[in-house]
């Protein structure tokens, strides 16, 4: 189960999500979608976790940006 503050990892990234890269969750939004922080202010895309795995889409800019893809981490690690 995902929590706000968790931690997740970019296995999948385009020029907002660097794959490799930890990123922070934030509000859940509704039982689907929450924020996942870029790590740039306060920016944000909103993220969901389905049978395909966690992503983000970006199906409006899908000529700009593939979609990101995470994996959850131990996040004991960073409590």
């Amino acid at each position: 189960m995902i929590k706000t503050g968790d931690k997740l990892l970019c296995t999948d990234g385009n020029d907002c999500y660097v794959e490799g890269k930890t990123y922070t969750v934030g509000s859940f939004v509704n039982g689907k979608y929450f924020e996942l922080l870029t790590g740039c202010a306060d920016d944000h895309w909103y993220a969901t976790m389905d049978d395909e795995g966690i992503h983000v889409r970006f199906n409006i800019m899908k000529d700009d940006y593939s979609d990101a893809w995470f994996n959850q981490i131990d996040n004991d690690i960073y409590t």
